[in-house]
């Protein structure tokens, strides 16, 4: 299973592919100094086998990366950080 994170600036999103295929992505709004996570989504037929957090991790890995701060209005993401410590650091509590 060969899977690569992608930032896709121009739908405003990260996205997963599985073996060259999307498989799911997460959208995202942009504010200054951070990264607002607002859905996201992986194929029906491919849940279950760790790709969402891959493309979390993946996601969160850019923005730190980019000395950016993430606000998880996203239920999923929100867990993700949540079962994560070492990400928490990046948490913006709030959007605006």
């Amino acid at each position: 299973m060969n899977t690569e994170v992608i930032h896709n600036e121009a739908k405003a999103r990260y996205e997963i592919t599985l073996d060259g295929d999307l498989a799911g992505f997460a959208d995202y709004e942009s504010r200054p100094g951070r990264v607002v996570f607002t859905h996201t989504e992986i194929n029906s037929k491919l849940e279950g086998r760790g790709l969402g957090g891959r493309l979390v991790q993946g996601a969160l890995d850019d923005v730190r990366g980019q000395g950016l701060r993430a606000v998880p209005a996203c239920s999923f993401v929100k867990r993700w950080i949540d079962q994560h410590p070492d990400y928490q650091d990046l948490v913006q509590s709030s959007a605006s």
